[in-house]
């Protein structure tokens, strides 16, 4: 059974950096595309960076643009988002995504918190 495990939320200043990771266990990693979502309080989920094919062509939300960044390495099994730049309105849990397609299972994580406050 496939699962990801997200880690390295937290609470941080406007303007300073957080690295999110999501570990992937019991599926074919490589061949899954791979996303970040969040969602804030009251808010319907929104995707934020992702991957457009296990290519590695990435696109990103205008609100994170030339803020974040979305990594992958396919020797761990992990994908990444830096976020840096921080504001406020970045506050939400940070879920990541992998996707393989209407004929295999959609994997999420369980979610990890982030706090952007002074």
């Amino acid at each position: 059974q496939g699962q990801l495990v997200e880690s390295g939320g937290g609470l941080v200043q406007p303007g300073g950096s957080l690295r999110l990771s999501c570990a992937a266990s019991g599926f074919t990693f490589s061949t899954y595309v791979m996303s970040w979502y969040r969602q804030a309080p009251g808010k319907e989920r929104e995707l934020v960076a992702g991957f457009t094919s296990v290519l590695g062509n990435t696109f990103y939300a205008n609100s994170v643009k030339g803020r974040f960044t979305i990594s992958r390495d396919d020797v761990k099994n992990t994908v990444y988002l830096q976020m840096n730049s921080l504001k406020p309105e970045d506050t939400a849990v940070y879920y990541c995504k992998a996707d393989r397609g209407s004929r295999y299972i959609t994997y999420w994580g369980q979610g990890t918190q982030v706090t952007v406050s002074s």
